[in-house]
């Protein structure tokens, strides 16, 4: 069993930085992806960034070269650094966790392990 809970959301203005932060407990192990998905109101789910045991990455095309992805294995946290955030960035951004590898990483039907989601809002 995987609990995650995401912190570090806030209200911030276009251009500007925030980081996200998820602790995760229940002590995974093998091979897995961590991700950070989104959703805006009235907007479907979408992925964001998606990190798996291995260390290797992928980003949507919308967030690549602003956002980044990385695991704290020591302090067991998932962050999401987000820079030069513009106003579609906002959004209520969950972290997930899954069994899974490759290109099932991607797929958010594959993540069995969700948080309660922080917001991030950003102003133009």
């Amino acid at each position: 069993q995987v609990h995650l809970v995401e912190s570090g959301g806030d209200s911030v203005q276009a251009g500007g930085s925030l980081n996200i932060s998820c602790a995760v407990s229940g002590d995974p192990f093998g091979t897995y992806c961590m991700a950070w998905f989104r959703q805006a109101p009235e907007k479907e789910r979408e992925g964001v960034a998606v990190i798996d045991s291995d260390g290797s990455t992928w980003y949507a095309d919308s967030v690549k070269g602003r956002f980044t992805i990385s695991k704290d294995n020591a302090k067991n946290t998932l962050n999401l650094q987000m820079n030069r955030v513009q106003p579609e960035d906002t959004a209520m951004y969950y972290c997930a966790f899954a069994y899974t590898w490759g290109a099932y990483c991607s797929d958010q039907t594959h993540y069995n392990y969700w948080g309660q989601g922080t917001q991030v809002t950003v102003s133009s």
